[in-house]
């Protein structure tokens, strides 16, 4: 065999095996990145080559595109089929959801009696133009606080607008977890777990989680009224809006469930995307 012969022999060789490699990727990872349109060229051309090696009777030209067409038509198989599949396994979201003016209206109530036990006559839109801690006197501080510790204080709340539906519409297609800082008020667990008993049973009970520190809790996206909560999560946080933080500057914020859903739908990429465009456009300095 000439070196000429076999300099081409190698070349094809390598060129043709080089896609195995590739189809192991896919395999295992799908090819999203990976473009139809390269894909399609390319088998084209090997069969070109190959037709082109039969009419000179090239043994080295037939058989390294015979298995270059066979191996490219593995890559597009896989690339369908594989892809669809991790794009369907990704796509399921874990998604966490804070109770209190997320789900539940317990500011309307802690407000109706804080105005009861002292008189007061603090409003909703009182609270979104001032902030809630200047309303607030000092001698009625102790007052307002212990107003949630009231027996059965979360057992009668009133359902925020549109949460149920939402809720069912996201557990169709992702696992959705309550998850309350319950420690705040101890006595609650009973009262907030009944609640949901009745507002929300398609929640199951493993799904309802009661905590000091949502730091624990590890879901891709976290509906929050607080946003102290998102400080340290590993995932995305959605400001859910309400009286207390309506003038708080946020990345990402929902004002009602319907954008809440708007939200999920993009997607977790693109919902990072719109996180870190806004957080920059609230931060220019670190732009």
């Amino acid at each position: 065999m000439s070196s000429l012969s076999l300099i081409g022999i190698l070349a094809a060789f390598s060129t043709t095996v080089a896609f195995v490699p590739q189809i192991i990727k896919l395999r295992k990872q799908g090819g999203k990145d990976l473009s139809y349109p390269m894909l399609f060229l390319y088998l084209i051309g090997v069969i070109l080559w190959l037709v082109y090696g039969l009419m000179l009777h090239a043994a080295a030209v037939i058989w390294a595109n015979a298995l270059a067409v066979l191996f490219v038509s593995i890559c597009i198989v896989l690339k369908a089929s594989v892809n669809d599949r991790v794009v369907t396994t990704t796509k399921r979201l874990r998604i966490a959801v804070d109770m209190d003016e997320v789900i539940a209206d317990s500011f309307s109530k802690h407000l109706r009696h804080y105005n009861e036990q002292t008189g007061e006559n603090l409003t909703h839109e009182m609270v979104i133009q001032g902030g809630l801690k200047p309303l607030i006197p000092d001698q009625h501080k102790e007052t307002y606080s212990r107003v949630p510790f009231a027996d059965n204080f979360f057992g009668d709340l009133e359902v925020i607008d549109g949460s149920r539906a939402a809720l069912e519409k996201l557990s169709e297609k992702h696992d959705v977890f309550i998850t309350s800082a319950a420690m705040d008020v101890p006595t609650s667990f009973d009262a907030k777990y009944k609640w949901l008993e009745q507002h929300f049973p398609f929640i199951p009970a493993s799904r309802i989680v009661f905590c000091g520190d949502k730091l624990i809790i590890n879901a891709d996206v976290l509906i929050d009224d607080r946003s102290r909560h998102f400080k340290k999560f590993r995932g995305i946080g959605i400001l859910f809006t309400a009286p207390h933080n309506a003038k708080e500057a946020a990345p990402l914020r929902a004002n009602n469930w319907e954008e809440v859903l708007r939200i999920i739908a993009d997607g977790p990429n693109e919902i990072k995307e719109k996180v870190q465009a806004r957080t920059l456009s609230m931060n220019p300095a670190e732009s």
